[in-house]
């Protein structure tokens, strides 16, 4: 379910920004926290959800958001983050072909590994670090015969990758330390960065020039926004909980099946890379390298 709604999200938002040209991917990125705020404030209105650990859903709301600002300030540099992961991942899903945007992905693995040695000093074992290698092996054999070969487009993939590694190494910790839970750090996130995103998006006339996009009333559009909401929604909520029981290296890498489903609907629906042996082998690579990671796991090395 997870892996096809990662599928499906990436889909709807290259449609928004690629199929109907719409030209603010910051514009979709602040939809979508607008979307999380409402039903996150829906719910735990009714008393459906709760925000920390401790909190009884029986128990009375003190604040008018819902959790203190004292813990709004220590989740502040995980929301700005995760603010930044959000915008360069809609902008480099922009500018690149589908097949090679989750190729390139793939080497968040080596950037968290990185960031969980020096926040939290994990090192893990040799078998690990192979199956590692062998995953970013394959993203650079992919990449290799690229003819689409973009370094601006390539750059913003690999800052989207060190913005999430910063962010996934940080989940665990910043739960531990501050009570919440996984609806409480998506909700610290949206409250913090919603009203950031909102004031840049007017200053720079982004929200003036989209009610005066052609297709902004078209209800192909519209479905493809309130799907693209809806799911981005879900999996943040899914990263977190998998982080949080898991590992975030784990997190990272337990993507890459569905990235196998992303690549081959991404190339029949929007095109851009031709075939090429030198893909399909570093395709073949890093889900071999996935594989070995979650036989690891499995026999708990």
């Amino acid at each position: 379910m997870t892996d096809s709604s990662t599928v499906l999200l990436v889909m709807f938002n290259k449609a928004a920004l690629s199929s109907y040209n719409f030209p603010f991917a910051n514009v979709i990125t602040l939809s979508q926290m607008v979307f999380a705020f409402m039903i996150l404030c829906a719910m735990k209105s009714l008393k459906v959800i709760s925000f920390t650990t401790s909190e009884s859903l029986s128990g009375s709301s003190n604040s008018a958001v819902f959790v203190s600002f004292r813990t709004l300030a220590q989740t502040l540099p995980l929301a700005l983050t995760y603010l930044l992961f959000m915008v360069v991942t809609m902008e480099a899903v922009r500018g690149i072909n589908i097949p090679m945007y989750t190729t390139l992905r793939r080497t968040v693995v080596a950037f968290t590994m990185v960031m969980e040695y020096f926040l939290s000093g994990q090192i893990h074992s040799r078998v690990v670090v192979g199956s590692v290698g062998i995953i970013i092996a394959g993203a650079f054999v992919a990449g290799a015969r690229d003819f689409t070969f973009d370094s601006y487009s390539y750059s913003v993939v690999f800052i989207e990758n060190m913005c999430k590694a910063v962010y996934l190494a940080s989940v665990s910790r910043l739960c531990k330390s501050t009570g919440l839970n996984i609806f409480g750090i998506v909700w610290c996130n949206v409250v913090i960065c919603g009203p950031i995103l909102f004031l840049w998006s007017l200053l720079r006339g982004d929200l003036q020039t989209t009610l005066n996009f052609p297709y902004f009333f078209y209800p192909g559009f519209q479905v493809v926004m309130l799907l693209s909401c809806a799911f981005t929604f879900f999996i943040n909520y899914i990263v977190v909980l998998n982080t949080t029981i898991n590992s975030a290296l784990t997190q990272a890498i337990c993507g890459n099946l569905k990235d196998v489903f992303t690549s081959g609907f991404g190339w029949l629906l929007f095109g851009g890379l031709p075939y090429d042996l030198f893909n399909i082998l570093g395709q073949i690579l890093g889900f071999l390298g996935s594989c070995l990671y979650a036989y690891c796991k499995l026999q708990g090395k």
